[in-house]
Parts: C-alpha cells; structure tokens; sequence
C-alpha cells in the first residue's frame, strides 16, 4: 500500500517514524513551510521536515503554502497513492485532493472525538480537567475533523500529567492505531462509524493570553491550566521584586505545580509561604504549591533554586 503522509509538529513525526520502521510504504511526504522563531526570526524547518531530512532524505518532501491547489493536486496524483494519511498538518483538505486517492484519506486526531475538534486537543482535555482521552482514526472529509471513525483508542490522564507528557502516550498510541487500520483498511472502513455531533466540543489553538495565571480562580484550574500548557506555550504571570535595584514587573511561567489540602484565608494570589523549598500561593479555593519555575531570559528552576536566588518577590494579580 502506497501512502502520501501529512504532518508538521512532533507527534506528526514521530508518528511518521513507526509507520516507516515498520514498512509502510511512503511515497511522498508534504509539510507546511519553514517559520521564522526565535529573536532572530531565522527559518526553521517542521518536526516532520526534520525526520525527513536526518533519517529519510530518499523521500520526496514537499512544502506548498497552500496544498489545495490545481497544481498540487497534479503533483499528488502523480505518486499514485493508495491512501493520503493526515497527522496534524495544519490545513484543512478541499475535496479535490480528498478525492484523489482510491482508497480515501484518513487522519490521526489526539481526542475521543466528537470531544476537542480543533489544532490543541491535548492541551484542552487537561487544562478541562478530563481524566480520560485517547487518539480517534477518522475519515478526512472537508470540515475540521468531522469524518466518521475507523478506529479510537482511550488512554487514562494522571492528575499530574502535563501535556508533553500526554502527547509522549498518544503518538504510541496513534503509531500503533494507525498501523493497525492500515493494514486492514477495508475492514475498517466497512465498519466506521459516524460521530455524534450533538456531543461536538472545540479545541481551538492556545493564545498567549490565556495562558496567564489568574489567582482568582479555583486551585484546580490554575494547576489543570499549568499542565496543560507545559512545555509549550507555558504558563506565566508577572512578578515584582521587593528590593531597590529590580523593581520592575516581570513575566514569570509556572512550569510545575501541586494541589494542596490546605484551605486559603488570604487573598488570591498572596504568597503564603515563600521559603526553603515551599512556595505557596492563595487561589480563590485552596492553595497551590508551585514546584518549577522560569523568568523571563532566564533558565528553568526548581521553586527551591529561585527562592534562593529571589528571597523577596511579590505575585502581580490581575486588576
């Protein structure tokens, strides 16, 4: 079976990976175009890019802005593929390149869906607060994941998994899923089955905004709220420093925190404890423990590490 392979991010190489180290004929590989990041804005190649060019630089690669093109539909027909396979790729399919392969196009999407349509499932399910997620195989059709499925795989998610971590457990999970439907796709698609749109939920792409901490709210969404944004785009708040030299406010992420038993008699955001290795600070129902943190043009630390290097500091709530 001859595949065409969409991907940009990680888990999309990742996913990658398994299907060649176990044979899957991939006849062409399309990504989206190098980004500028960084303070530099220097030109950097996707995840999957990067697969390709250290591990698999035989395979055609391709890079379109758009791919629902007349001209790349020319160029997708010409691999002859069996079927197109999707793993976030950034860009919903038109019907003329869903219609090109003959045995259709299938996408690996990290939700249970009709749960978290969208570019951040992972994310949403634990900044949600769900205990539960997995990877759905679905049939591509043009509109934002609302084929019917092939194939869905639950996995369980911990109280204190953050989403890096969750996104180490679908891309096994989606490798193996994957596999498996591919190799008895007919079977799979004799037995699909529609989604239940009364149930459609979204999970739309993370913005900077709502990853800043708000004390205000319960210590359980403020620490679902970490975990579902670490590593990336991270948690933050802004900071002042009780002393003369460094006053200003600083942007601080929040990148490792635990709930605590304690009750909050304080105001939100009040550090109540701020000394040897416990940091912690008041919500508007509990108390938070913070455990790693990072400044602004500064490396990751331990809550301990920082306090020695800051011993005075004071949480800016919002207004």
């Amino acid at each position: 079976m001859k595949v065409v392979y969409f991907g940009t991010p990680a888990i999309a190489a990742n996913i990658l990976d398994v299907l060649l180290q176990n044979g899957v004929q991939v006849v062409a590989v399309v990504t989206k175009p190098d980004k500028p990041q960084g303070r530099q804005q220097r030109l950097q190649p996707s995840a999957v890019k990067q697969k390709i060019i250290e591990k698999y630089p035989h395979i055609p690669l391709l890079q379109p802005v758009k791919i629902s093109t007349p001209e790349y539909c020319s160029v997708l027909q010409s691999y002859h593929a069996d079927v197109f396979v999707v793993v976030a790729y950034g860009e919903i399919l038109k019907e003329s390149i869903l219609a090109i392969p003959p045995q259709g196009c299938i996408n690996v999407h990290a939700s249970l869906l009709p749960k978290y349509r969208g570019a951040a499932p992972m994310h949403r399910a634990i900044m949600h607060g769900e205990k539960e997620t997995g990877v759905t195989i679905m049939e591509m059709v043009a509109a934002m994941d609302a084929g019917d499925m092939l194939l869905q795989v639950k996995t369980p998610i911990s109280q204190d998994m953050n989403v890096g971590e969750l996104e180490k457990i679908l891309e096994k999970i989606g490798g193996e899923a994957l596999l498996e439907t591919l190799r008895d796709l007919t079977a799979k698609w004799a037995s699909k089955k529609a989604q239940d749109h009364r149930l459609v939920s979204f999970a739309p792409k993370i913005t900077s905004e709502e990853c800043e901490i708000v004390w205000d709210q319960p210590v359980t969404v403020i620490h679902d709220l970490v975990r579902g944004v670490t590593p990336f785009p991270g948690a933050w708040c802004y900071v002042t420093f009780n002393n003369s030299f460094d006053s200003d406010k600083k942007k601080l992420k929040i990148k490792k925190t635990a709930t605590t038993p304690m009750s909050a008699q304080d105001s939100p955001g009040t550090i109540i404890k701020y000394e040897g290795d416990s940091w912690l600070v008041a919500t508007a129902s509990g108390v938070l423990q913070i455990l790693e943190v990072q400044l602004e043009g500064k490396k990751a630390v331990s809550a301990s590490e920082f306090i020695r290097g800051y011993p005075s500091l004071t949480m800016v709530t919002r207004c």
